[in-house]
C-alpha cells in the first residue's frame, strides 16, 4: 500500500487481509504436499503439454516480469501487489482449483507433469515474494524448496519464450466464461446448489472446440448443467455475451422471473435514492467548505460504490426483461 505520497493509517482490518493472503498462501502449499506436488529435477515447464500447465507457466514468467520491472522503477507496492493477484486469483483461486481433474484423474502422464507444474510454481513464486514476506516464504521453502534456504537462492530468470500466447487465450476465455456464469447466478439470486442448463450460441470454431474441451470443467466450477452448443435461444433465458459468442443460462425453472424483476427494481430504487442523498451533500458548499478532506473523499467512496452497484443492478434487470 505504500505509493508514493500516502500515508498509511494502521486499521486492523489491513492485518486481517495480510492474515488472510498469508493463509491463502500456507494452503496452496498444503494443496501441494496432500498431492504430492514436488520439485522434479530435471522438469522443463517450457515443455509442458497440457494447455493448463502451459497457461500457468505463462503467467509465472509475466508475473516474474512485472515484478522486475516494478522494483527497477522503485514502485514496491506495484511489485507486491502484482505478486498479491497472481497468488491469490491465478494460482491459488483457479489453477489449483483447475488442475484437481488433472491430478486425481487417470492419465498418468497428465498427472504427473501437472503435479511437477504446481509445485514449479509454487518454488517460483516463494522466490519472489521472499523480499515482501521473508519469514513465512522461509518457512514453507524448508518443506517445499529443494535446497536448505530460501535466501541463498537466485531470481527466477523467466523470459518471454516461456508465454504461450495460445494456452493463454484458450484459458482466459474458461475462466472469464465461469465468472460471467458466476456472477449472473449473483446477481439473480440462483441458489448455489442449482446446476442449471447453458447454451452457447453464435461461436466460432474455436470456441466450440474450447467449449469441447473444457467442458467438465465448466460445468463444475460455475455449477450447470453439461453446456451445449446451440443457434436459438430459448425463453427464459438471460443472456450475457462472452467474447464473439452469447451464453445464455435457462433460469426460469430455477427462479421466478416476475419476483425477480420487482426485486430488482425496488433495490434500484434504493440505490438511486441514496446516490441521490450523496449527490445533494456532496453538491453542498457549506459541507463541502467545513467537511474534512477524509469525511468528503468517505463520501465519495460510498457515492461510487453506488453507482457501481446501480450498474450492476440495471444490467441484471435489463437480462431479466429479455429473458421474459
Amino acid at each position: 500500500m505504500a505509493a508514493q505520497g500516502r500515508d498509511i493509517k494502521l486499521a486492523e482490518s489491513r492485518v486481517e487481509g495480510s492474515r488472510n493472503f498469508a493463509t491463502k498462501l500456507w494452503n496452496a502449499a498444503r494443496f501441494c504436499e496432500i498431492n504430492e506436488c514436488a520439485l522434479t529435477p530435471g522438469f522443463e515447464p517450457a515443455a509442458c503439454e497440457e494447455v493448463l500447465n502451459r497457461w500457468v507457466v505463462g503467467a509465472t514468467a509475466r508475473c516474474a516480469q512485472d515484478v522486475e520491472a516494478a522494483i527497477a522503477a522503485y514502485r514496491f507496492n506495484d511489485a507486491s501487489q502484482v505478486l498479491y493477484h497472481f497468488i491469490w486469483g491465478t494460482f491459488c483461486d483457479w489453477y489449483v482449483e483447475l488442475s484437481k481433474p488433472l491430478i486425481t484423474g487417470d492419465d498418468a502422464a497428465a498427472q504427473a507433469e501437472t503435479r511437477a507444474t504446481t509445485a514449479w510454481v509454487l518454488a517460483q513464486t516463494l522466490k519472489m515474494l521472499h523480499p515482501f514476506m521473508p519469514f513465512i516464504t522461509e518457512e514453507l521453502w524448508t518443506r517445499f524448496g529443494d535446497s536448505e534456504l530460501l535466501i541463498l537462492e537466485s531470481w527466477p530468470q523467466l523470459g518471454p519464450d516461456m508465454i504461450d500466447a495460445e494456452a493463454q487465450a484458450e484459458m482466459d476465455w474458461v475462466v472469464a466464461l465461469i465468472t460471467g456464469v458466476r456472477s449472473v447466478r449473483s446477481e439473480m439470486n440462483i441458489p448455489p446448489g442449482a446446476k442449471i442448463p447453458m447454451l452457447l450460441t453464435d461461436a466460432s470454431d474455436t470456441s466450440k472446440g474450447w467449449m469441447k474441451r473444457h467442458n467438465a470443467l465448466i460445468t463444475r466450477l460455475a455449477r450447470l448443467q453439461p453446456a451445449e452448443i446451440g443457434n436459438d435461444i430459448p425463453k427464459g433465458a438471460v443472456q450475457f455475451v462472452h467474447g464473439e459468442a452469447v451464453a445464455a443460462l435457462l433460469i426460469a425453472d430455477v427462479i421466478d422471473l416476475s419476483q425477480e424483476k420487482a426485486r430488482l427494481e425496488k433495490a434500484i430504487a434504493k440505490t438511486d435514492s441514496e446516490a441521490s442523498k450523496l449527490e445533494k451533500k456532496l453538491g453542498n458548499a457549506q459541507f463541502m467548505a467545513k467537511a474534512p478532506e477524509a469525511v468528503i473523499a468517505e463520501q465519495r467512496e460510498r457515492l461510487a460504490a453506488q453507482q457501481a452497484t446501480r450498474e450492476k443492478l440495471a444490467d441484471a434487470l435489463t437480462r431479466v426483461s429479455a429473458a421474459m
